[in-house]
């Protein structure tokens, strides 16, 4: 069985660009990665309930 990944949509809380992101729906995780626009840290919070995806982002110093 393959899982899809979901495909989101973002605003880099540095640089403000819109960047996608690749998402597993098969559960909920907090993860770090660099915006490729400004190659900055983004902390992603990504919840996943009924197969949604509801992302959170903030800079990596900051954290949630």
């Amino acid at each position: 069985m393959s899982i899809s990944l979901l495909e989101e949509s973002i605003t880099c809380p540095y640089c403000w660009e819109i960047v996608e992101i690749l998402v597993d729906p098969s559960a909920s995780q907090t993860y770090t990665e660099d915006c490729y626009v400004c190659c900055r840290p983004i902390l992603i919070d990504a919840t996943i309930s009924e197969g949604k995806a509801v992302i959170q982002v903030t800079q990596e110093d900051l954290g949630f």
